[in-house]
């Protein structure tokens, strides 16, 4: 016989209760990096514009475009750090859990069952800081699932090393 009773949802696990780790501080500074490299390039096609426009107006435009785009950045990366601090992660032992972002908190909650698949990433400049990428697969061909960066490379060999263990079922 179908039964579908109804769950008291004051009786449900809270994720408020979940200890989320934040990343680590070191990633901050691969966020910085990044970004001012972006912002230079920005500023670098501004300045050949300047040099290779020679219509009177855009002289004039080009100091109001230019402090437009310096307030973008400098609200840009003030936005990031700022977002930096929400980034934490939780590892449990039937889920893997990512919150993120600062306007939308977005929080990831993957169950260690449907994982299928594990890898960890490190860029040239992580690699210098000692960190890593934890990338985390489920079925399907949506590609990465969850993916959680700024790691200690060593945390993130750990976290790889124990999920595998629980998705090949060796409890």
């Amino acid at each position: 016989m179908f039964s579908n009773q109804q769950i008291n949802l004051d009786t449900l696990p809270s994720i408020a209760d979940v200890d989320l780790k934040p990343i680590s501080k070191q990633y901050l500074k691969i966020i910085i990096f990044n970004r001012l490299v972006f912002y230079g390039i920005i500023g670098f096609v501004l300045f050949i514009a300047k040099i290779k426009v020679s219509h009177p107006n855009f002289q004039l435009i080009f100091w109001y475009l230019f402090s437009a785009v310096l307030l973008f950045c400098i609200l840009n990366l003030m936005g990031a750090i700022f977002a930096f601090k929400k980034r934490k992660y939780a590892i449990r032992t039937h889920d893997v859990i990512y919150s993120k972002g600062l306007l939308v908190n977005s929080i990831s909650v993957i169950p260690v069952s449907r994982i299928q698949h594990l890898e960890i990433s490190r860029s040239w400049l992580a690699r210098r800081f000692n960190l890593g990428t934890l990338k985390i697969y489920t079925a399907g061909d949506s590609g990465i699932d969850l993916r959680i960066p700024g790691l200690k490379y060593v945390e993130a060999k750990q976290i790889n090393d124990f999920l595998s263990s629980k998705i090949n079922g060796a409890d």
